[in-house]
């Protein structure tokens, strides 16, 4: 945390010249990404201590991500194909699947949320939730498995900063990486820093797809979902960038 230059403040009784100095927040999120991360901490919080099992069972089959789903006649189901590759991404697992996709929420987020608005961010997540499961749905095709969480949709934020986040340095500023040039497909592949920081993030979820990093079992995350979400965030962000 750095200060910033003194600011006059009103005259005092004596005629003295009253000075402030103000101080750079320790916490600092947009708005609407606290409100984001609160609708996920109310949504587990009610299936995890008010509704009963039956239910709740319920919720998840008509609001998760079942692939499935689309190995039969949609006419023949629910509408629940359409909306769940979108809802599956509020709900969660566990308090600790919550509590680490809201932890890089914050880190890539809150610099994508500064740069495009809850608008685009609204757009953003949408699209980059079912393109996560996509992948997953292209890869699974038919099985019944469940797939929860917003894994998807911070993969696409974190491809998505990716492409702007990084100074020339390196470094990440958390206050004004949103400020950035965005840079282009070609470039942020040239970047050694998003090689670096794109290079790791493929080869842990590889890793975790062969069983290295199995978190409960391999089997329990959708680390194919993350990579649709990558890409997309990092192939697609222009469509989403106000910003020259």
């Amino acid at each position: 945390m750095t200060d910033e230059p003194e600011a006059p403040g009103a005259p005092a009784a004596n005629g003295e010249q009253v000075s402030e100095r103000r101080h750079e927040p320790a916490f600092n999120l947009p708005g609407g990404l606290v409100v984001i991360l609160a609708v996920l901490v109310v949504i587990h919080a009610a299936r995890t201590y008010l509704l009963p099992t039956l239910i709740d069972n319920e919720l998840v089959f008509n609001f998760a991500f079942l692939p499935a789903r689309y190995d039969h006649p949609l006419a023949e189901q629910s509408l629940a194909w359409l909306w769940s590759p979108v809802t599956y991404s509020f709900l969660h697992g566990s308090w600790e699947h919550l509590i680490f996709n809201g932890f890089w929420m914050v880190a890539f987020g809150a610099p994508v949320v500064r740069r495009i608005g809850m608008a685009r961010l609204a757009v953003f997540w949408c699209l980059s939730a079912a393109a996560a499961v996509a992948l997953h749905l292209a890869l699974h095709w038919g099985e019944m498995t469940v797939v929860v969480g917003a894994s998807g949709v911070v993969s696409g934020l974190m491809g998505a900063a990716a492409r702007f986040a990084f100074s020339p340095s390196g470094r990440i500023s958390r206050q004004f990486a949103h400020l950035n040039r965005r840079l282009t497909v070609v470039e942020a592949l040239s970047n050694r820093s998003v090689l670096v920081f794109a290079g790791i993030w493929f080869l842990t979820n590889f890793m975790i797809g062969l069983g290295v990093f199995a978190f409960g079992g391999a089997g329990a995350i959708a680390w194919e979902a993350h990579i649709g979400g990558f890409l997309f965030g990092f192939l697609l962000f222009d469509l989403f960038d106000p910003r020259k």
